[in-house]
C-alpha cells in the first residue's frame, strides 16, 4: 500500500492508503480529524467541505493521491480556539441546530469571505447553494456570513 505525506492544518502526516481512497476517510479514520463529516459521499451535500490550497473542496470526492503536496485545512485547523470570524458569527446568530452540517457550512463560508470579503446576498446564495442543512437554518447562515464579513 502506498504512503502519502499530507500537509493538514500546518502539520505533516504520513499515511498509508490505497491511491483512490477519499481524503474524507483518511482525515476521519487515520488522522482522527472527525470534524469533517460524511454526508452523502457524492459531493452533493457539503458536509465534508475542507479547504485545499484555500479553495472549499468536498473531501469525499478528492482521492488521497490527488491531495499530496497540497495545503489542507479542516474545521479543526480553521482556528485553534474557535475564534475565526465565521465561527464567532455562527455563535452570535445561533446557527447550529443539530450541528451535523455546520463544519462544511463554516468551511464554505470562510472560503467565500477569504475570496470576497464583502459578498452580496446573491454571492452568498451562489456559493452556499450546495451546502444542505436539514434543519433549515439558511436565513441564520446568511446573517452569520454577513456579520462575519464585518469582523
Amino acid at each position: 500500500m502506498p504512503t502519502f505525506n499530507l500537509k493538514i492544518n500546518n502539520k505533516t502526516h504520513s499515511v498509508e492508503a490505497d491511491m483512490d481512497t477519499p481524503l474524507l476517510w483518511v482525515l476521519r479514520d487515520q488522522i482522527d480529524l472527525v470534524g469533517t463529516k460524511y454526508g452523502c459521499g457524492i459531493g452533493q451535500c457539503g458536509a465534508c467541505t475542507i479547504h485545499v490550497d484555500g479553495v472549499a473542496t468536498r473531501s469525499c470526492l478528492l482521492q488521497i493521491s490527488q491531495a499530496e503536496g497540497m495545503h489542507i485545512t479542516t474545521i479543526e485547523g480553521l482556528s485553534e480556539d474557535g475564534n475565526h470570524p465565521v465561527q464567532k458569527a455562527w455563535l452570535e446568530h445561533d446557527v447550529p441546530q443539530c450541528g451535523y452540517c455546520q463544519s462544511g457550512q463554516i468551511m464554505t463560508a470562510a472560503a467565500l469571505l477569504e475570496n470576497n470579503p464583502t459578498p452580496s446576498d446573491e454571492d452568498i446564495d451562489i456559493v452556499m447553494d450546495g451546502n444542505i442543512c436539514r434543519c433549515g437554518t439558511y436565513v441564520r447562515i446568511k446573517q452569520a456570513i454577513k456579520t462575519a464579513s464585518k469582523l
